[in-house]
């Protein structure tokens, strides 16, 4: 699991990256980081750091890890370290080394140098193909171990967490014929975070607020390699409904982007739990390495992954098992089907709410239980929202109007709710100072239980 100090600092710190105390910190923290390095156990490989291995503009850090027992042709996962962390506290926090050492694959560890210790995932220069910055030295790094070991190159994979996660999704877009699959951990998509003068802090982005259409982020996945026409690296996506950092709106604009880059439905054809606070979809296939898999965490903060997560992630890389994975690369030959959305009337319900509020805005989360005994095909959810709250973007439904009494109505992909069944959808208003919840909900036109 990460180390729970480096992250509980990472988001007071990317506020503050100008600041002469963020400054102090990003040249102390990864020296931290350094000393909360632990022994690799008995008869393990250890982290080596390589230096020399090509082009680096950033002047980023480079660490290996090849397991005792590494494979024949091995596969190769570069991992990723969030804000205020190193390569080697990356190693050292987090499940990947030991998974190599079970499946043995290499594992190369970049570590940010600039103040703050955040990857460069918001200049142009970062958001293109050989553009410069960051991306282009941690693609040297994967060269250089393509070069010196003997690697399956159809068997490349990127992960990481944060600003990691963030990097995770520009790497993808900028070197698709690189890398056959990412899995982002509180990332935001590609692009999200881009600006134009100089800052790495986008706080619109940060916030949620940023939303396009599928196709909208898909362009900027496709711009940053206009001359790509192969397929496209799979993508698997985790976030924590409770994230204050990187909030939890970014989960559906990254799912709305890479089910526009992979050409699946953004309708999902699997939804199921892998455990009780996991909401897990796969899109464009339901086998275990979809062109897109996405996982929310209900409850859980800027604080991914935990453990048995990379444990996931590796299973959708298929690095758990022989042989290179063959995931599909076209999309099914008919759509999923959409329930009817036509609400019937009445309904027995239950809705639990909860709300992350700051200084101008709030992130709702809302849980809708069928507690009838019949299915519900096609909802509308009606509450008000209290004086001075307005709604600025939604996930897992339609809202309108966006103040006052509002009706949230199905997406196409969860308009059914069988019997005991959930749905979860949510939420960002701005407000003017009242944060209340709101006192009564009625789903298709049946007042709910709250709780």
């Amino acid at each position: 699991m990460p180390d729970s100090r480096l992250h509980a600092r990472s988001a007071p710190l990317l506020r503050r990256l100008r600041s002469l105390p963020a400054l102090l910190l990003g040249a102390v923290l990864p020296l931290l980081a350094a000393l909360l390095l632990v022994a690799p156990t008995a008869g393990a490989a250890g982290l080596t750091e390589v230096t020399g291995f090509g082009g680096n503009p950033s002047g980023l850090r480079m660490y290996l890890y090849v397991p005792a027992n590494v494979a024949p042709r091995p596969a190769v996962l570069v991992a990723v370290h969030y804000c205020t962390g190193s390569g080697p506290a990356f190693y050292s926090g987090t499940e990947f080394a030991s998974l190599a050492d079970r499946y043995g694959f290499v594992v190369v560890y970049p570590s940010a140098t600039r103040s703050g210790g955040c990857f460069d995932v918001s200049s142009p220069q970062a958001l293109r193909r050989d553009g410069g910055s960051d991306p282009v030295g941690i693609r040297s790094m994967v060269g250089w171990v393509q070069q010196h070991y003997a690697v399956d190159s159809g068997r490349i994979f990127v992960t990481g967490a944060s600003s990691g996660a963030m990097m995770t999704n520009v790497l993808l877009g900028d070197y698709p014929d690189v890398f056959s699959a990412g899995a982002a951990f509180m990332g935001v998509p590609f692009g999200c975070f881009a600006t134009t003068d100089g800052s790495s802090w986008n706080s619109a982005c940060a916030n949620g607020t940023v939303s396009r259409t599928g196709p909208q982020w898909g362009d900027l996945v496709r711009a940053a390699d206009p001359g790509h026409t192969g397929p496209r690296p799979r993508m698997q996506l985790w976030h924590g409904t409770e994230d204050t950092t990187l909030r939890y709106p970014n989960f559906g604009e990254e799912i709305k982007q890479w089910t526009d880059v992979l050409g699946v439905s953004p309708a999902p054809v699997l939804t199921d739990h892998p455990q009780s606070s996991w909401t897990r979809t796969r899109y464009g296939s339901a086998d275990t390495r979809p062109p897109v898999e996405a996982v929310s965490v209900q409850g859980a903060g800027h604080t991914l992954p935990t453990a048995g997560m990379a444990a996931q992630a590796i299973a959708f890389f298929g690095l758990d098992a022989s042989g290179p994975s063959t995931p599909p690369t076209t999309p099914p030959s008919t759509p999923p089907s959409t329930p009817p959305t036509t609400p019937p009337t009445g309904a027995a319900c239950r809705v639990g709410f909860t709300a992350d509020a700051w200084n101008t805005g709030l992130t709702a989360s809302v849980t809708v239980t069928n507690t009838g005994g019949s299915a519900v095909n096609g909802w509308s959810l009606a509450f008000t929202l209290p004086t001075g709250q307005t709604i600025t973007s939604g996930w897992n439904a339609t809202y309108s109007p966006a103040s006052g009494a509002v009706t949230a109505r199905n997406a196409p992909y969860d308009a059914a709710i069988a019997p005991g069944a959930s749905v979860s959808i949510g939420y960002q208003a701005a407000h003017t100072g009242n944060t209340a919840a709101p006192t009564a909900f009625a789903l298709n036109g049946a007042p709910c239980a709250l709780g």
